[in-house]
Order: C-alpha cells, then structure tokens, then sequence
C-alpha cells in the first residue's frame, strides 16, 4: 500500500449515516476541519455506512447538509463531482476524488484483501461464541476480568479466549463468511503512543482490551478493520475523533503493524456531555444540528463556542 505523500497533511470526516450528527460530532469534525485547513491539507470526508441495519439515506443527506451549514467543506469525499479533464472527460479516477469510493458500503474488496493478509500471517482466528456466551463466561466466579471492566469505556465486551484454540484452523477458511473473527492480541505487551491533544497514552494488551472483534457473523467487516484499511488506504495522515476512541487507537496500532500499513498521528477531542454528565449520543435529538438549526442557531455561535471550548484545554496546534 502506498505510503503518504511527504509533508503533505491528508485528514477525514467519518461520520456514521445512523441518526442526525450532534454536537460533540459537530465540534470534533470542526476541529478535523480547522487542523486540516491550518496545516493547509487535504480533508476527506468518508461514508461509514457498515451498519446496514441502521444506516439511512436520509441521514446521509443530512450529514452533508448540516456539515455545509456549518461552515465546513471538504476536498474528496462521496458527494464531490471529478473536475473535467481534456475534451470534457472526467479528469480524476472516479466519483469523489483519486481514493474512490469513499463509502464504506462500496469497499468490501479492500477489507476482504486484508483478512486475506491477517488470516495467512497467523493474525487472527474464527470465533463461534454469541454475545451470550461471553457474558454467561464473564459473569462466571472463576473468570477473573483482569485490568478490563465488563464494560470498557468503548463498549468493547472483554473476550475470554474461548476459540483462541482455533488460530491453526484460520487457513481452512476461504472466506470470513458464516463466523466471526478475531484478532490475537500480544498478551503483556504495552501500547504506547502520543495524542495531539492528550498526551502520551499507554494500554496493556490482554489488559486493557483483549482479542477483538474483527469480523461479524453476518459477514460484515468490524469498525477496527474498515477503518484502519481505510485510512491507510486514503493515506490519511492523522486521525482527529473522539476521546472515547483513545483505547480502540492500541487495538488499530497491533492491526496497522500486522498489516503493515503507515502509523498517522492521533488527535481525541474531549467528550461533549449533557446536564448529567452523560456523553452526548445520536438518541439526544434535542442536541442534534438539526434541530438546533430549526430553532434558530447560528453557525457562526456553534464555531466561537467549539473554539471557545477547546482553547480551555490544550491548543488546537
């Protein structure tokens, strides 16, 4: 896979079509936006529509809309039309810009490529355990939940290791249809990297998260693979999101390094909460853009509060 072009910064947008954008997904994509545009660079805006139980064409549009209302623009991504070439042709390699498609829905080639990988160098196994089984073994009094909780920060079930027995059936599976898979992870070894906004970060692996999920039953590709195949892919040279997403960065480093793919650097915005200190979710519609829009907010009030809050913490640079 091609590596980054030097000197050249290449950002994204991800957003996921499963309900109307909110605020904390309006400042991060802000400050995407504002790190993009101050380093001069490219911004990428990329459709994370795997979930197709829960994924909309109207949320699509909305993302699009509500993001322009904003303020924000962005240089590739699945709604920007080629520039005209000689003789009126098309003068880029297709719809979006040179890193086409830019919906997840339309990349499955990608990240069967990368199973392929992961399955022939040992990296990953099938698991046949439903999520009823985990929580029957995890609430058991023998099985101890190490350094993860039950419920880890980024909703990732810990996993016990029932069909890590599996790792030398992995080669037999021609495709990853009918199981799901997992990644082994290195037990022990510590994850270290820096974040753009918080600071150096450090994660055991075994510990802190175990062998996650890496593709579904239902034969869809997991958040970790998608994303990583995709940022490497697009060249995305860093990754700004949420900080709920710090613990998933140690799991997509182990997937970067067996993939062999460019390590971008990571920028995690603090976490919008609401009167009780709750993290915002798609289900606060009465914090979604769109309804702030229909009652008469501003764009130009919703970009002085973002920076406003973010020059509280650490700067944007």
């Amino acid at each position: 896979m091609p590596q980054p072009p030097v000197n050249q910064y290449r950002g994204r947008l991800a957003p996921s079509p499963t309900g109307f954008l909110h605020l904390g997904h309006a400042r991060t994509f802000w400050v995407a936006w504002q790190r993009a545009r101050s380093a001069q660079g490219k911004l990428i805006f990329r459709n994370e529509d795997l979930d197709y139980q829960r994924c909309k064409p109207e949320f699509v549009q909305a993302m699009y809309e509500d993001l322009r209302w904003l303020g924000l623009d962005w240089d590739e991504g699945p709604d920007i039309t080629p520039l005209p070439g000689k003789n009126g042709q098309s003068g880029g390699p297709g719809l979006g810009g040179p890193f086409a498609p830019y919906a997840q829905s339309e990349r499955r080639t990608f990240y069967l490529d990368a199973w392929r990988k992961l399955r022939n160098s040992g990296s990953i196994y099938p698991c046949t355990c439903s999520r009823k089984d985990l929580e029957r073994s995890l609430s058991a009094p023998h099985e101890p939940l190490h350094g993860a909780a039950l419920h880890e920060s980024d909703d990732e079930v810990p996993y016990p290791g029932i069909c890590r027995s599996k790792l030398n059936t992995a080669a037999q599976h021609d495709s990853p249809a009918d199981v799901s898979w997992r990644f082994k992870v290195p037990d022990g070894e510590v994850i270290i990297f820096e974040d753009g906004y918080f600071g150096r970060q450090q994660f055991i692996a075994g510990q802190d998260f175990s062998d996650f999920l890496l593709w579904r039953r239902d034969d869809i590709p997991a958040y970790h693979l998608a994303v990583v195949v995709d940022d490497a892919a697009m060249q995305i040279t860093e990754i700004v999101r949420g900080e709920d997403l710090l613990k998933s960065t140690a799991r997509q480093l182990l997937l970067i390094r067996a993939l062999g793919y460019h390590t971008p650097a990571y920028f995690h915005c603090p976490l919008l909460r609401d009167e009780n200190g709750v993290r915002l979710a798609k289900r606060h519609d009465a914090l979604s853009l769109r309804t702030l829009r229909e009652q008469g907010a501003s764009a130009e009030m919703l970009r002085n509060k973002f920076s406003l809050e973010m020059s509280q913490g650490r700067k944007l640079d």
